[in-house]
């Protein structure tokens, strides 16, 4: 009724309905495709329900065998609240893949992080222990012997790069953006969560059962498990036939039309990282805090563990870091004429 104000219990309801028929008004997602050979699809604007207020207590029934205390480091996650995404964009149908960072390389002549500042990136050996490890690392380095080139296990062109920095991510963007006349980005941390969960309110966007995930996505499985015999208790019960890296668009896409947004490699994000921003971010676009020491990445990657992987669920790091588990998904600005 004009004049009353809405209960804020059903804006869940609402933001999820909306972008359900924002995704059912959309059967097949117009696709641009540039001159590295990626392709786009356009993400139609709508709203959604951002984050999560799952309980501890949920979150234990739900992942067995990790320490409880895990759960209450969560607050990054609250509160769930309504967010807008009042334009339409493009974003990666996959992640950036080694044969098109290669392209990148040799065309603008960048030189990636690991490489100009000679302390490399890190990479899997099978006889590096992480016990003996400073921090317990799963993987060795930094070593200037691993790179983009080579993070210690087989990669095809087809694969997605990691140990590239959020700053080698810029670099791309801005190199693009030049070479081709129109705006290239990272997403937003509200666009990559709206575009991951693609209408769904759940833990992921294939729905909340962990298990299920090997159908959909790279986690850490019944395929990565014996290599990592420390950590076998938190891989999935079953396999999704990768042990590292698996080529992009190997699993289904969700309901956007993109493919491997939970698992394979963590994915950059614009957003500087705070703690209480969930509580102070504005409904339209929020683009995340104006100042920081880490840049967020999301989605998760072939050695994480399912709980790391909701679609809620928000990691950090500094700007530089380059690991085997890192990589990069673009966005691309629409235009009238799209």
């Amino acid at each position: 009724m004009p004049g009353r104000t809405m209960p804020i219990a059903w804006w869940p309801i609402l933001a999820l309905a909306a972008i359900r028929t924002a995704v059912a008004e959309t059967p097949a997602p117009p696709v641009i495709e540039n001159s590295l050979g990626m392709r786009f699809v356009r993400i139609p604007a709508g709203e959604f329900m951002m984050g999560s207020d799952e309980t501890p207590e949920s979150l234990a029934r739900a992942y067995p065998g990790i320490d409880p205390a895990r759960f209450r480091q969560l607050a990054d996650e609250a509160p769930r609240h309504r967010v807008r995404i009042t334009r339409a964009f493009y974003l990666g149908q996959h992640e950036v893949t080694v044969g098109q960072f290669r392209r990148f390389l040799a065309e603008s002549g960048h030189v990636p992080e690991s490489v100009a500042d000679g302390t490399g990136g890190y990479g899997w050996n099978p006889a590096y222990d992480p016990d003996k490890s400073a921090r317990g690392d799963a993987f060795e380095g930094r070593d200037p012997k691993y790179s983009w080139r080579n993070p210690g296990f087989p990669q095809g062109e087809d694969h997605p790069v990691v140990n590239v920095t959020w700053n080698d991510a810029m670099a791309l963007v801005r190199w693009l953006s030049h070479k081709e006349g129109r705006r290239y980005r990272l997403p937003t941390e509200a666009e990559w969560e709206y575009a991951c969960r693609a209408g769904s309110g759940a833990r992921y966007h294939s729905g909340d059962d962990p298990e299920a995930l090997t159908r959909v996505a790279n986690l850490f499985d019944g395929a990565a498990g014996p290599h990592w015999p420390r950590w076998r208790q938190f891989a999935l019960a079953g396999s999704d036939g990768h042990a590292f890296t698996a080529p992009v668009g190997s699993f289904p896409p969700n309901a956007f039309g993109l493919h491997d947004m939970h698992g394979n490699v963590w994915e950059w994000v614009s957003d500087w990282h705070a703690d209480d921003y969930y509580a102070r971010s504005p409904v339209d676009d929020p683009r995340g805090p104006e100042t920081g020491t880490v840049r967020v990445r999301r989605g998760g990657s072939w050695h994480t563990w399912a709980f790391y992987a909701r679609c809620a669920f928000r990691n950090w790091n500094s700007p530089e870091t380059r690991y085997t588990l890192v990589g990069v998904r673009l966005a691309l600005e629409a235009e009238a004429k799209d």
